[in-house]
């Protein structure tokens, strides 16, 4: 373990660093957090609506005077998982996946 310099912290690194190190910290994890697990908040409560135990039993109300209210749902459904689906590639999308050129990228 190497000694600490007078003027630094163990925690802080150089004195005049200003918890520099800790914001880089603290933007991965926020980064990690919106980029893994609100996702995986987000599918895993897409599923559990998916398990629409409570309009098995009846037709009605009907939307709009015509439609069952189980297919009205899922109708629905169907629009939250094409939206679920969008905000994951716009905001989960792996960077490296895009490149078009990865042989030129690793000789610069």
């Amino acid at each position: 373990m190497s000694r600490l310099r007078p003027g630094e912290s163990a925690r802080s690194g150089a004195a005049g660093s200003c918890g520099r190190a800790g914001a880089v910290v603290i933007k991965r994890s926020f980064h990690s957090v919106r980029t893994r697990i609100l996702p995986g908040l987000a599918i895993a409560a897409l599923y559990l609506l998916h398990q629409d135990v409570w309009f098995w039993r009846t037709a009605r109300p009907l939307v709009f005077g015509f439609l069952p209210i189980g297919l009205a749902y899922h109708a629905l459904y169907c629009l939250a998982a094409a939206l679920l689906m969008w905000v994951l590639t716009t905001v989960a999308w792996p960077a490296h996946l895009e490149d078009a050129h990865p042989a030129e990228r690793r000789e610069r």
